[in-house]
């Protein structure tokens, strides 16, 4: 009987065949990208693309209600179109090559992205009187499918996530905003929707755009990436200090709890990680609940915004699809006043400016929108925990921008203002009827001359107009409406949505350097 060393080469080579033998296997093997998966919805209405990975030379088909078509994968990479697809299903959808991946339960509907920052990560479950909401959220129609966080330096191909379909089980950590948004909508359209949610909180605008986007902008290389480097250099001379702090601390046997010094947010690192895989599936729009982290410079945030919109419908290939957006939630900034300290007397604000400057984008890109939710923030929690009607919102809007309904879904914003005997004429975009007030009074109006000083003002519905003035000032060259951190308005349209805030003048912006 051969000793034990003699048995060693032959089972080597049997174990190294065998192994090479799997590894053709493997490589053989075509591969869909992830967002294909059971449960999926595919985009109504637009040609359909369709990738995954293969052997290079491989041949490739799809086949989905009675359509086939074929390619060959390119250096391991193969992509093909289905054509346009009417709503319905379930369906299944085939890909082969040397192999066979079948798809089950596919429907075709409405397609959406919600992304954002924590607001809009902020989970159902903590959402307010979500309970019931998650008890009954089982619906066929609407499935869910979440982007794993994932930080990149260079653009990634996949995620790892799969879509579920919507329920108990999967609602209660999907985004409050997106599913509300979602429901909302799937009930209106009476089709599929399908929600693709890839958010992080804390997050600012530049780190969802692409390099070359900022790099060709000569104020975002310098404000942007090379701001970053330097914050970059400071964090890690930081990191070192709290390190060495730290050893010190541990070497004496002594407590240690300063906390670990924060790295800077690097510009296209969620770009590269959580909106470049998705490309270039088919969607219909997005929506964005996102500003916070940039209102320190809301001066910029009106071309940045602008800026990111324009990269992802570039980076898509589906043209101008509609992006829809959260204004940012009324909110004192954890500094505890009473109402009667927040409303003593008109001040600046970033947050004014950046809700602005989500206005001015909404106004000058095509197929913007915004959901105005002065009403819904609460005074001491950047997170308000009223979510339905955000969702609401957002779906309301959809449907005037996405969708061409005639229906009072969409904020009254500032148009015009003409002052004559010493009172302020404002007229607005989007009524459709009479304005409404809550209370006693209109609130909210400032009122300044030309020492550019504001007081608050009095103010008189007149149908879908407003009127403003004030004893103490009787030559009015100005007007501005919830201009705060914290607006305190009750200002609503005929259906019930809130007034946006506004300013009728242009003077200098807190956040702009070179006011």
């Amino acid at each position: 009987m051969p000793g034990l060393a003699a048995c060693r080469p032959v089972r080597t080579a049997v174990f190294l065949a065998a192994s090479l033998a799997m590894l053709a296997s493997v490589r053989a093997e075509v591969r869909l990208h992830h967002l294909f998966s059971d449960h999926m919805v595919l985009q109504r209405g637009k040609p359909l693309p369709v990738w995954g990975w293969a052997d290079p030379g491989e041949e490739v088909s799809v086949t989905f209600r009675g359509y086939s078509v074929q390619t060959r994968a390119n250096d391991g990479r193969w992509m093909l179109w289905l054509p346009p697809q009417e709503a319905g299903g379930p369906e299944t959808l085939t890909v082969r090559g040397k192999n066979e991946i079948v798809l089950r339960d596919v429907l075709v509907g409405e397609v959406w992205i919600c992304s954002g920052q924590s607001n809009m990560e902020f989970p159902l479950n903590r959402a307010s009187d979500s309970a019931p909401d998650i008890a009954d959220s089982a619906n066929p129609n609407l499935r869910l499918f979440t982007v794993p966080k994932r930080k990149e330096l260079e653009p990634i191909e996949d995620i790892q996530a799969s879509w579920v379909v919507s329920g108990p089980d999967t609602t209660p950590n999907f985004s409050a905003v997106g599913y509300y948004f979602g429901r909302a909508l799937q009930k209106a359209l009476g089709v599929p929707v399908g929600l693709i949610h890839t958010s992080w909180g804390g997050s600012p605008a530049e780190v969802w755009m692409s390099r070359d986007v900022l790099e060709s902008n000569e104020e975002y290389r310098h404000d942007i990436l090379e701001t970053y480097e330097q914050a970059r250099a400071r964090y890690e001379e930081a990191l070192a200090q709290w390190e060495a702090a730290r050893k010190q601390a541990q070497q004496a046997g002594k407590p240690f709890n300063q906390r670990r010094p924060r790295a800077p947010w690097r510009p296209t690192e969620l770009y590269n990680g959580m909106i470049a895989p998705l490309i270039p599936f088919a969607i219909q729009g997005a929506i964005w609940y996102q500003g916070e982290s940039n209102a320190g410079r809301a001066w910029q945030y009106r071309r940045l915004f602008a800026d990111m919109i324009r990269n992802w419908r570039r980076d898509f290939g589906q043209g101008n699809f509609p992006f829809l957006a959260v204004q940012l939630a009324p909110w004192d900034k954890n500094r505890h006043r009473s109402l009667e300290e927040i409303t003593a007397e008109p001040t600046e604000s970033d947050w004014a400016e950046l809700r602005e400057a989500q206005n001015y984008v909404a106004q000058t890109e095509p197929n913007v929108g915004i959901a105005v939710i002065t009403d819904l923030g609460e005074k001491d929690d950047i997170h308000p925990k009223r979510k339905k009607p955000v969702g609401e919102r957002l779906a309301l809007a959809a449907r005037v921008i996405a969708y061409g309904e005639k229906i009072d879904g969409l904020s009254p914003t500032y148009r015009s203002v003409r002052f004559e005997d010493g009172r302020a004429i404002i007229s607005f975009d989007h009524v459709h009827g009479p304005l409404q007030y809550r209370g006693d009074q209109p609130t909210g109006f400032a009122i300044a001359g030309p020492d550019r000083k504001f007081v608050w003002a009095k103010a008189r519905l007149v149908g879908d107009k407003v009127e403003v003035w004030s004893d103490a000032v009787p030559n009015p060259v100005a007007v501005r409406f919830g201009w705060a951190d914290y607006p305190v308005v009750n200002l609503y349209s005929a259906s019930g949505l809130p007034v946006s805030p506004f300013r009728t003048d242009d003077w200098p912006m807190v956040t702009n350097p070179n006011d």
